[in-house]
């Protein structure tokens, strides 16, 4: 059974962006639309390799894990940012598997990024795939960098762009005040994630235009971009704060996800009614 993976997009967006530091800040969810039985092999196997998951945080900052009951497969991964150390690393999984467990209850795939780690499973097997599938992007402000400006921001796009021809799926560079980071998935090749690397800086350049900052996140990969420590705005009040309203916003989903499921019950009952009583005339 394949998974129709994203059926709906979950984005918190504010006015100015969280701190990096702040690893467990939300940047989006996504599920899939076939949901398993509670109780069933595949949950079984889904909460096998979200164990693993969490469990092998706490000495790499990237693994990959396939689970099998009952023939019922998942396959599962994680990333952390190439800057976490172990504890950081396992503390953002361990975050992030939570949120997706409340976020994508019983569906059969599902994948969540913070600031500090990316988790996905499926029951499609997505490791080595490329895929380069726009999932979010955010730019700031829009004030017109001037020449040299442009020149340094460039500059910091090229390097991330470039490869020596090892396979380094995470990479910072900063040139003045332009600072940049990009990573890929641990699973992607050399090649595959350069392609990925080269695609959001272009999409960057062409969306972001001349802002002060900006985020472009493919389904297997990222780059960021800063002027003046853009992206170091935020404090820990304001952190939290944002962790409060993520919680927040996660148990609104789930009520309305869980009301629309109670709406569709309910006008299925009375039609069924409704056939009862014409045929009963």
């Amino acid at each position: 059974m394949v998974a129709l993976f994203f059926l709906f997009l979950v984005t918190l967006l504010t006015s100015s962006t969280s701190s990096i530091s702040d690893t467990n800040s939300f940047i989006f969810g996504g599920c899939s639309r076939l949901k398993y039985s509670p109780g069933s092999a595949y949950e079984t196997s889904v909460n096998s390799v979200l164990t693993s998951l969490v469990d092998s945080a706490s000495f790499t900052t990237y693994n990959k894990f396939t689970g099998t009951a009952a023939s019922e497969t998942v396959y599962g991964l994680f990333q952390c940012r190439g800057d976490l150390n172990n504890d950081q690393c396992s503390s953002c999984v361990a975050r992030a598997v939570s949120q997706l467990g409340t976020l994508c209850f019983a569906t059969y795939g599902g994948a969540l990024q913070l600031e500090g780690c990316f988790v996905k499973y499926d029951n499609v097997s997505f490791f080595g795939v490329e895929d380069k599938t726009e999932v979010i992007k955010k730019c700031g402000p829009s004030i017109g960098l001037t020449s040299d400006a442009f020149t340094r921001r460039d500059g910091v796009l090229a390097y991330l762009q470039s490869s020596d021809g090892n396979n380094k799926n995470f990479m910072t560079n900063s040139v003045g005040d332009f600072r940049g980071v990009a990573q890929c998935t641990g699973d992607l090749s050399t090649s595959k994630c350069q392609d990925c690397v080269s695609e959001a800086i272009q999409r960057l350049k062409s969306e972001c235009g001349a802002s002060t900052w900006g985020d472009m996140y493919l389904a297997k990969c990222y780059v960021r971009y800063s002027e003046g420590g853009d992206h170091s705005r935020g404090s820990n009040d304001d952190e939290n704060h944002n962790d409060d309203e993520i919680e927040k916003t996660l148990a609104i989903l789930i009520g309305l996800i869980a009301g629309v499921a109670l709406i569709i019950v309910f006008l299925s009952f009375l039609n069924k009614v409704c056939d009862k009583q014409r045929g009963g005339k």
